[in-house]
C-alpha cells in the first residue's frame, strides 16, 4: 500500500491539511522515494490508427524530465514501429501521456516507456479499433462503481486474464472520495486507501490515485487492453452536479475549486484525452458515445424529501410530477453536448454503422419502488432506509422513480435523447452504471420502442444487499413486475458486464465474481441480454 511522506510536498505539490492525518505521515516511505516508473502503463483513446499512452515517471533530481515511448509487433521489440517523447514534471504530477499516430488498424501491439538514463518501464499491450469490414465481432469490457476499501478488484483480474476482450469501458466512479470509515463504515472495511481525509484538495485526489493504481488487478487491466473511461460523480464528489454535490459541504471550501482539482487530477491520471466527449468508431459495426453528464453541465437533482414535510404528501408528490420534475431546462448534458450528441447520431446512422452505443454514467431506464419494497429491509437497516424506501412507494403511485440523480430526475431530456435516437433510426444500445447493481431495460418513447440498455454491477461498491435481507430472486421478480421497462435484474452480485458487438446483434453478459472480500480472480456469467439489429427491444 502506498503512503506519503514530507518528500511527497516535493513530488506531488503543496498537500492539503487533511494528508497530515495520514497514519505515519513523514515516517513510512512512498513511492516517490524509489522514483523511476511508478505506476505501471496504460493506454487509451484508441483508434483505428492512433493510441494514447500513459505512464508516471519521478527522476531522482525532482526536475522537469524527458520521457519517451517505444511500440513494436512484439513483446520483445525487436522492431520498434512508432513512439513518442513528451515532458513531464510536478505540475502534472509527473504523469505523461503520448499519442502515437501512424497505427494499423486492429492490430495489436506491445509498448513500453524510456527514461533519460535508459531504464525502462513495464510493458504494456494494446490493440487499436478495427477498420470497416476488418472484423465481424467486437468485444468490451464494461466498470463502473470500483470503491477499494470495500473490496478486491477481482472484476479487473477476471478481465484482464481473458484474450478476448477488445476494449474495456469504464463508466465512472473510478475511485472514491470519502474518507476512511466513511463510505465503507470501519466495521465492513477490508483494506485501506490513502490518504484517510476525504479528498478535497489536488494533493488528496492525486494521492487516491496513486494507491489505487497500486492495486495489481487495475495495473493488469490497463497493461492488457485500452481503456475508454468517463466520469461520474465520485471522481469529485458523491451526486455532484455543476454547482456543488451532496458530499460537498460549506466548511469544505469553494466547490468550484475542489471540483476543478478533482476534474484535474482525473486527466493526468487516467489514459484520456481532454475532450470532454467524443465518439470512436468501432470498424462498420458501431459507434460508441463517451458523455459527461455530471460536472460540466448537470443541473441540480429534484428532491422529493421536502414534499413529505407537507401537509398533504400526495398533493404535493402530484404537483411536483406535473411540474418542476417534467421542467425542460433541467438538464444532465447541456445544451451544447446535447447538440453534438444528437448530431453525432445521424451522421453515425448515415455512416452506415450497425450500431450506435451511447455510455451514461447514471441509468436511464424508468425505475419504481414496488409497493412491498418495504418488507424487504433487514429490521436494523435503520431510519434512513426505511424512509427513502417509503418516499419511493409513496412517490410510485402517483407514477414517480425513486431515484433522482439518475435519468429519473431529468424525464424531458431524457425523451429528447430518445426522440432524437428514433428519428435518426438508430439502433440505440445505453450501457451505464453508477447503481451497483445489474439491470436490462428496453427503453421506450411515445409507446414505441427506441433501444435497450445494459446496466452494470459495480466493481466492489455493495448495493440493495447491504440493506435488504429478502432473497434476491424475490427482490428482482418484484422490481421487474413494477417496471415496465425492465426486464431482468440482479441487486446482490459485484462484477463487470461484457459485450459483444456483431453486425446482427449485441449481446451482452453480466459476469459475477464470487466475492470482493477476498482477493480470487473466479467469475461466472449471471445472465445474458440479446437484442436483434432493428429490433429496438431484447431478444
Amino acid at each position: 500500500m502506498l503512503r506519503i511522506d514530507r518528500r511527497s510536498l516535493l513530488m506531488t505539490g503543496t498537500l492539503g491539511l487533511g494528508a497530515y492525518a495520514v497514519p505515519g505521515f513523514a515516517q513510512t516511505p512512498n513511492v516517490a522515494d524509489a522514483t523511476g516508473f511508478t505506476h505501471g502503463i496504460a493506454s487509451g483513446e484508441p483508434a483505428s490508427d492512433s493510441m494514447l499512452l500513459w505512464t508516471r515517471y519521478v527522476p531522482a533530481d525532482g526536475k522537469p524530465v524527458h520521457v519517451a515511448v517505444e511500440m513494436a509487433d512484439t513483446p520483445d521489440f525487436a522492431r520498434i514501429v512508432g513512439g513518442g517523447v513528451a515532458i513531464t514534471g510536478p505540475w502534472r504530477d509527473w504523469t505523461t501521456k503520448i499519442t502515437v499516430p501512424g497505427l494499423r488498424p486492429g492490430h495489436v501491439y506491445f509498448y513500453r516507456f524510456v527514461a533519460p538514463d535508459g531504464t525502462r518501464s513495464p510493458v504494456g499491450r494494446t490493440k487499436t479499433l478495427p477498420e470497416a469490414n476488418q472484423t465481424r465481432s467486437f468485444r468490451a469490457a464494461i466498470f463502473s462503481c470500483a470503491n477499494m476499501p470495500f473490496g478486491y478488484f477481482n472484476a479487473y483480474a477476471h478481465a484482464a486474464a481473458r484474450d478476448d476482450i477488445d476494449l474495456a469501458i469504464h463508466l465512472g466512479d473510478y475511485l472514491y472520495e470519502y474518507k476512511l470509515g466513511g463510505y465503507p463504515p470501519l466495521k465492513d472495511q477490508v483494506r485501506t486507501t490513502e490518504p484517510a481525509n476525504e479528498l478535497i484538495h489536488l494533493a488528496d485526489y492525486r494521492l487516491r490515485y496513486a494507491s489505487y493504481r497500486s492495486d495489481p488487478d487495475l495495473l493488469a487491466l490497463h497493461a492488457r487492453v485500452p481503456m475508454i473511461a468517463q466520469c461520474d460523480d465520485h471522481e469529485t464528489a458523491n451526486d455532484s452536479w455543476e454547482g456543488g454535490a451532496e458530499n460537498h459541504q460549506a466548511d469544505e471550501g469553494d466547490w468550484t475549486l475542489r471540483k476543478i482539482a478533482g476534474l484535474q487530477a482525473y486527466r493526468e491520471w487516467m489514459p484520456i484525452s481532454d475532450e470532454p466527449w467524443k465518439t470512436y468508431e468501432i470498424g462498420g459495426l458501431a459507434t460508441l458515445f463517451r458523455t459527461e453528464t455530471r460536472d460540466l453541465a448537470r443541473t441540480k437533482q429534484p428532491d422529493i424529501a421536502p414534499l413529505f414535510r407537507t401537509a398533504d404528501p400526495g398533493a404535493a408528490l402530484k404537483a411536483f410530477r406535473d411540474g418542476p420534475w417534467t421542467d425542460p431546462a433541467a438538464t444532465m448534458m447541456g445544451t451544447q453536448q446535447q447538440d453534438w450528441l444528437f448530431h453525432a447520431l445521424r451522421r453515425s446512422v448515415k455512416a452506415g454503422q450497425k450500431w450506435q452505443i451511447v455510455g451514461f454514467g447514471t441509468i436511464m431506464g424508468n425505475t419504481v419502488m414496488p409497493a412491498d419494497a418495504l418488507g424487504w429491509l433487514d429490521p436494523g437497516a435503520g431510519e434512513r432506509a426505511k424512509n427513502y424506501v417509503l418516499a419511493g412507494i409513496q412517490a410510485a403511485k402517483v407514477g414517480l422513480p425513486f431515484n433522482y440523480d439518475s435519468w429519473g430526475g431529468y424525464p424531458a431530456e431524457r425523451a429528447r435523447f430518445l426522440k432524437t435516437s428514433q428519428a435518426a433510426g438508430a439502433n440505440l444500445v445505453v450501457i451505464s452504471g453508477d447503481s451497483h447493481n445489474a439491470w436490462a431495460y428496453d427503453l421506450g418513447q411515445d409507446g414505441k420502442p427506441a433501444g435497450v440498455e445494459f446496466a452494470g454491477q459495480s466493481v466492489t461498491s455493495n448495493g440493495y444487499e447491504s440493506a435488504v435481507k429478502t432473497d434476491p430472486k424475490v427482490v428482482a421478480t418484484a422490481l421487474v413486475a413494477a417496471n415496465r421497462e425492465l426486464k431482468w435484474c440482479d441487486t446482490s452480485r459485484r462484477g463487470y458486464m461484457a459485450m459483444t458487438i456483431t453486425p446482427e446483434r449485441v449481446t451482452n453478459d453480466w459476469l459475477f465474481v464470487d466475492s470482493v472480500k477476498t482477493r480470487s480472480p473466479r467469475a461466472v456469467v449471471g445472465h445474458t441480454a440479446t437484442v436483434a439489429r432493428g429490433r429496438d427491444v431484447m431478444a
